[in-house]
C-alpha cells in the first residue's frame, strides 16, 4: 500500500514540475515580447495559460484521490495540502502572464521602456518560480527561505519603475497612457513575485508544519 502511495506522490511531483515549467515558459515569453516589441505574443501565451488551468484541475483531482483513498500520515498530508495551495498560486501566475501579454498588444510595438526595469523584474520572477518548485520537490527549506528574501528585490524594482514612469509623464504628459500600461506590466510582475513567495511559504509548511507569512 505504501509503495503505491509513494508512486502517486512521485506522479504528483512530476505534475507540479510540469505546471511550474509552463508558468516559467509563459513568463519567459512575455519577457521576450517586451524586449522585441512582439505584439502577437498573446496568441502564444493564451494556450499556455489554458494548459496551466487544466494542470490545476488534474493536480487537484490527484490530491483529492490521495486524501480520500490513501489516508496519508501527517507529513504526507502536509505535502498534499501544500500542493493544493501552490497550484492556486501557479494558476494565478499563468493568468497574470496572460494579462501582461494582452497589455503588450496595447503598446503597439512602442519601445520607450528602456529606463524601466521590467526586464529585470521578469528575470527575477522566473528565477523565483523555478526555485519555488525546486524547493517543493526537494523539500528544501533553506531554498524556500531564500525565495522569501528575493521578493524584496521584486518590490524594489516595482517602486523604481513607478518612480521612473511618474517622471516620464511629468516630463511629457503625452506618455501618460503608455506609462500606465507599463506600470500595469510591472505590477503584474510584482504580483507574480508574491505568488512565488506564497509557494515558498507552503514549501516550508510542507516540511516543518509551520506556515509563516513573509
Amino acid at each position: 500500500m505504501r509503495s503505491r502511495f509513494d508512486e502517486q506522490l512521485m506522479l504528483l511531483n512530476k505534475e507540479m514540475i510540469e505546471m511550474g515549467a509552463l508558468c516559467e515558459e509563459a513568463i519567459e515569453l512575455v519577457a521576450k515580447a517586451l524586449e522585441t516589441n512582439n505584439v502577437e505574443i498573446y496568441k502564444k501565451v493564451r494556450p499556455i495559460s489554458l494548459e496551466i488551468d487544466q494542470k490545476e484541475k488534474d493536480i487537484e483531482a490527484r490530491c483529492m484521490k490521495l486524501l480520500l483513498q490513501q489516508q496519508p500520515v501527517a507529513k504526507d498530508l502536509r505535502q498534499i495540502s501544500a500542493a493544493l495551495k501552490m497550484i492556486t498560486d501557479m494558476e494565478r501566475i499563468g493568468d497574470q502572464a496572460e494579462d501582461i501579454a494582452e497589455i503588450i498588444g496595447y503598446l503597439n510595438g512602442e519601445n520607450r521602456n528602456n529606463s524601466v526595469p521590467v526586464q529585470e523584474m521578469a528575470k527575477a520572477t522566473i528565477k523565483m518560480v523555478t526555485e519555488s518548485i525546486d524547493a517543493y520537490v526537494n523539500k528544501d527549506v533553506a531554498l524556500a527561505e531564500a525565495i522569501l528574501k528575493e521578493d524584496d528585490i521584486i518590490d524594489e524594482y516595482f517602486m523604481e519603475s513607478k518612480r521612473r514612469l511618474i517622471k516620464m509623464v511629468a516630463e511629457n504628459p503625452e506618455n501618460g497612457e503608455y506609462a500606465l500600461d507599463l506600470l500595469m506590466v510591472a505590477k503584474y510582475f510584482e504580483r507574480i513575485g508574491d505568488h512565488a513567495t506564497n509557494i515558498a511559504e507552503w514549501v516550508i509548511f510542507s516540511v516543518t508544519g509551520v506556515h509563516e507569512e513573509a
